[in-house]
């Protein structure tokens, strides 16, 4: 992971906060921005929280371009109980690919997720489309991003009668924007040469961008078809930025690590995913799945 950047009188800042912090994060963090702000002293404050060096954003030259499959997938929460089937669907025409990841729930929920994107020497997203809804979801979401104009569109319910509010935001959008190109990039992604940063756009209600800190975390032992092998898993932190991002750890908000598991060698294979798919929403799993035909006699 990268090493912190503080300066020794920040270290001392921050450690005497982190003393405060495991009394009671929660009741420590909101009267302490009060205090501040009424001393005058919220520039000291984002001042000394917020003076770490990022990682700059680097994208992962393609060592392996991307062509077409369909992937079988299903999705599960962490005690096994399966929730959705997925399919992920890729279609190459010379360097530009389109992939389309879909779970469909057994409650009726869908999560479907359109990314076009472009394999010259490094990859480009061209544009994302991302649909949640359903009893799965408690905020529905429908995302369209143009990542060359920077133009992101949202289609929010706005009334029990499901009439829907268009909105168009613009984001100053990195060139290496990530959204949908996560599988694609960790495929090509050396694993020494991690942790890298890049930026995406939160699907949330409201677009921002953040940033994903990826790094190799460990190199986990698996057995496929009873032989043991290694799968390095990659360990993803969502850097919300601004003061949200000194905020959320302290009340809570913090969303939670994503973590990736990669068959390495010279056909890197994905084995398995686990994160949150909405904002607060909870731990699912994703994993590969074979057929099973019908028995015979």
């Amino acid at each position: 992971m990268p090493k912190s950047t503080y300066s020794r009188s920040e270290v001392a800042f921050s450690s005497c906060a982190c003393v405060e912090i495991r009394l009671s994060p929660i009741e420590w963090a909101t009267p302490l921005i009060r205090i501040l702000y009424r001393l005058g002293c919220v520039s000291l404050f984002v001042a000394v929280f917020l003076h770490v060096k990022p990682l700059a954003a680097d994208p992962v030259p393609i060592a392996r371009t991307q062509g077409t499959f369909h992937g079988f997938l299903v999705l599960k929460t962490p005690d096994g109980m399966t929730l959705a089937s997925g399919d992920l669907v890729q279609v190459a025409h010379g360097d530009r690919v389109t992939s389309r990841l879909t779970f469909k729930f057994r409650d009726g929920s869908i999560d479907d997720e359109i990314a076009i994107y472009s394999q010259r020497k490094v990859f480009r997203l061209i544009s994302d489309h991302h649909i949640q809804r359903g009893p799965s979801f408690p905020k529905p979401l429908d995302m369209f991003i143009d990542a060359r104009s920077g133009q992101v569109t949202s289609r929010n319910v706005v009334s029990h009668n499901k009439d829907q509010k268009t909105t168009q935001d613009h984001l100053d959008l990195d060139p290496d924007i990530c959204n949908g190109l996560l599988l694609p990039i960790l495929l090509n992604l050396n694993p020494a040469h991690s942790p890298i940063r890049l930026p995406m756009v939160a699907p949330t209600s409201k677009p921002r961008l953040v940033h994903l800190v990826i790094a190799s975390d460990s190199e986990d032992s698996i057995s496929i078809g009873g032989i043991r092998r290694k799968a390095t898993n990659y360990d993803i932190k969502i850097e919300l930025g601004g003061i949200s991002g000194v905020v959320a750890p302290l009340i809570g908000k913090q969303p939670a690590d994503v973590h990736f598991w990669i068959l390495g060698g010279d056909a890197p294979a994905f084995l398995r995913e686990e994160g949150q798919f909405y904002e607060d929403g909870p731990i699912w799993r994703v994993d590969l799945v074979s057929p099973v035909f019908p028995v015979t006699k």
